[in-house]
């Protein structure tokens, strides 16, 4: 593919989302955000009537989830249109108007759980089985009910719920700069060609053979983040600052505990995670020296993490990659198979190329009611073949919550997520190597399977570490400079690449500055956790466990009418205990000692 990024004008029709599907034209979004906003008086109107009987609440609560579907569809058109084009301002100021309506319909149904607590868990026990309608919100309630110590008084709720649109200024403040305004210096081969750089093609030139390019990519790329580091110190400081205040506001111990308790996870399975990675450090420190050496280098540097280490790179079309997820997948059975194919060709789940403007990584995003769309930049490579098969499977996992589940339990949890999309990945890796691959090919699929490893359980453990120490700098009052990010960044850098590593703090100390997951408070050790579930549902499949494949999709269907440590129990896996993380770093250690006899 070529490396000249395209304006979005020139990307081919099939090969973006179908925006269409979801609403006809922005006049169509626009006229049902008017109506979105016009249904919350009525909404609010039913404050004070949940207590009426089991019928008028059942009346209540669904025109509470239409007028809550509703708007998370309208954010989705809107959010998903900026993301493609982060220049185009009509996209962004439908994307800030977005936020600011879900603001007010969060205010206005903020009413619901404080009523239902006042009523009382018995009550609505008994009610939920006169009323059929009221039926399949028992685990909801129950849950409610779990959270009832921190939930405060209707006043404060609403307050609360008003929130959404001004917290969302730090989010949206480091996404328009870091995708909109930062204009990133050409990186320069060795031979003197200078090569564009974006959001969307950093990935790619991180993977080039030519280490000059790869050097100044990178150190064009996180000097443009340098020059802006107060700035994006501030931004992120202010997120982890309104996350102390929701902590307290909802009288949690740490902010730690208050972003797992939602799930009902134990503080222990972040712990669990960062103590295994610390303690599984010296596998990476394998890894790194067979880097090093392969790459004839004194001391790497973090922009050779990507470098390949084979003689031949693939090629891959778009439609060649969907095959062979397709093949790789074959095992969860031909509708699931049949389903995935849809989502690539004509029903158009994804926007594919890479151009001018669209946001950096790659991600899927739907709610009830829509398409389970993708976002990503397909450069034609063994890694974009990946990345579409990991968003495949979040997308998937939405599709099959959706047919499944009502809306109350459309949204799985973060913590589950990321188990189905590397699914996906190990499936189609396991695809072709077992296959009559060449040994080059080999090589090419262990890297990159290796390179995944290193994103989930080398990159966000230590983002995880960060994360940590940083909010706990917060709830200590200490001042979040972006000196401080950047020493913290450091050091937790120093110790986890080992001797074989050069870390230069002026560039690699801003790592966290590019990474907006960090704005998704605590989010990152989820990767870790995620990878390790997916690992040990991939091995039963592949062992031809008769009941793996059911229990997978049934996992898959259970979106959060279960809590996310027993719906993966369900499937096979338990990470409430260290073991499964502890396997993961045993299945990396197999793929370093394969790569290492294929390159002897």
């Amino acid at each position: 593919m070529s490396k000249t990024v395209p304006p979005r004008s020139r990307i081919q029709k099939e090969y973006t989302w179908n925006a269409e599907r979801l609403f006809s034209s922005s006049r169509a979004w626009e006229k049902d955000l008017a109506a979105i906003l016009g249904s919350i008086p009525e909404a609010q109107a039913l404050k004070g009537t949940l207590a009426t009987g089991p019928g008028a609440l059942a009346d209540a609560l669904e025109r509470v989830e239409n007028l809550s579907a509703r708007m998370q569809r309208a954010l989705v058109y809107a959010g998903f249109s900026y993301a493609v084009e982060t220049t185009d301002q009509g996209a962004a100021g439908m994307n800030d108007r977005a936020l600011g309506a879900l603001g007010r319909v969060n205010a206005a149904i903020s009413f619901v759980e404080p009523e239902l607590i006042a009523i009382g868990s018995s009550t609505l026990r008994s009610w939920t089985t006169s009323e059929p309608r009221l039926g399949r919100y028992r685990h909801w309630l129950e849950n409610l009910f779990r959270r009832q110590r921190h939930v405060r008084s209707s006043e404060a709720e609403e307050l609360l719920g008003m929130l959404a649109d001004p917290f969302s200024g730090p989010t949206t403040a480091s996404s328009m700069l870091t995708n909109a305004d930062f204009r990133f210096p050409p990186a320069v081969s060795s031979s003197g060609k200078k090569i564009p750089i974006t959001q969307g093609t950093i990935g790619a030139v991180l993977e080039d053979r030519d280490r000059a390019a790869r050097r100044s990519a990178w150190e064009g790329y996180m000097h443009v983040h340098a020059e802006h580091r107060q700035t994006l110190a501030a931004v992120l400081g202010a997120s982890i600052k309104q996350n102390v205040f929701k902590c307290r506001a909802r009288r949690f111990g740490s902010t730690l505990e208050a972003a797992l308790f939602p799930d009902d996870l134990p503080v222990e399975v972040f712990h669990n995670a960062v103590d295994v990675f610390q303690k599984r450090l010296p596998v990476w420190h394998r890894c790194f020296e067979l880097r090093r050496r392969v790459l004839r280098l004194r001391k790497l540097g973090h922009f050779d993490m990507w470098a390949p280490l084979g003689r031949t790179r693939t090629r891959i079309g778009y439609q060649e990659a969907v095959d062979l997820i397709c093949r790789g997948l074959a095992p969860l059975g031909k509708d699931y198979v049949s389903s995935v194919r849809a989502g690539c060709g004509s029903e158009r789940w994804v926007d594919v190329l890479p151009n001018q403007g669209k946001r950096e990584g790659a991600f899927s995003w739907g709610t009830f009611g829509t398409l389970p769309y993708i976002m990503m930049s397909f450069t034609g490579d063994f890694t974009s073949v990946s990345t579409l098969a990991h968003e495949l499977g979040h997308s998937m996992h939405s599709l099959l919550t959706w047919k499944t589940q009502p809306y109350v339990y459309s949204a799985y949890s973060t913590f589950v997520a990321e188990v189905a999309s590397n699914l996906h990945q190990a499936l189609v890796r396991a695809s072709l190597l077992g296959g009559e691959a060449s040994k080059n090919l080999k090589i090419e699929v262990l890297e990159e399977s290796i390179s995944n490893f290193f994103r989930y359980l080398f990159l966000m453990p230590t983002l995880a570490r960060f994360e940590l120490e940083t909010h706990r700098r917060a709830e200590a009052g200490d001042a979040l400079t972006a000196d401080a990010m950047m020493e913290i960044m450091t050091g937790l850098l120093e110790e986890a690449y080992g001797s074989a590593v050069e870390v230069k703090p002026e560039r690699d100390g801003m790592l966290w500055a590019a990474f907006p997951h960090l704005f998704e408070d605590y989010y990152t050790f989820q990767y870790e956790t995620g990878i390790a579930g997916a690992q040990d549902i991939a091995r039963r499949i592949l062992s031809r466990d008769s009941n793996a494949a059911r229990d997978y999709l049934r996992f898959l269907s259970l979106g959060s009418s279960e809590y996310p440590l027993q719906a993966l129990r369900v499937a096979g896996v338990d990470l409430a205990r260290p073991e499964p993380v502890q396997a993961a770093f045993d299945a990396l250690e197999d793929c370093i000692r394969q790569l290492e006899e294929l390159l002897a």
